[in-house]
């Protein structure tokens, strides 16, 4: 095996028991750092490399940023101010990077003017263009035509 010490100098070819004699000699444990033809091996403290490698990964799951997304739900024949009052929420939303599901439920005789759903979702499009892009394309689900716009850079 190839065996590396724990000041990371590459010693070469040893055999198993010269590199277990070693580690022992040393006081630490023989890990092997890769297996194949000829394993690697290195003489280092697997405990505190373990300790390490976890402290790693919590320091970069902290720094992640968990994308959600939250819901706007309207109607086709929403009020402007109503509507305003919507897209502030929108944009807000958008700022903090997470993505945005627009709703549209229809009732009874709205069903017959599908169209004021598409176009009501248009215009969000169309107001949104310079932050957001759009994820999924409006569609109909039953009773709700929805839209998922996401931010353009995550912050």
């Amino acid at each position: 095996m190839r065996l590396i010490t724990d000041s990371g100098d590459n010693i070469g070819l040893v055999r198993a028991e010269a590199a277990f004699g070693l580690a022992d000699e040393a006081g630490l444990d023989l890990v092997e750092v890769s297996p194949g033809q000829i394993p690697v091996c290195k003489i280092m403290d697997h405990g505190r490399a373990k300790f390490e490698a976890q402290k790693k990964a919590a320091k970069a799951r902290k720094k992640q940023k968990v994308v959600e997304i939250k819901e706007i739900k309207l109607r086709p024949n929403i009020d402007q101010h109503d509507y305003e009052v919507k897209m502030r929420a929108v944009s807000k939303f958008l700022g903090t990077g997470d993505k945005v599901k627009l709703t549209i439920r229809f009732r009874g005789r709205e069903m017959a003017h599908q169209e004021l759903g598409m176009q009501l979702l248009h215009k969000v499009r169309d107001e949104t263009a310079e932050v957001a892009k759009v994820e999924f394309l409006p569609k109909m689900e039953g009773r709700q035509m929805t839209m998922v716009i996401a931010p353009l850079q995550v912050k």
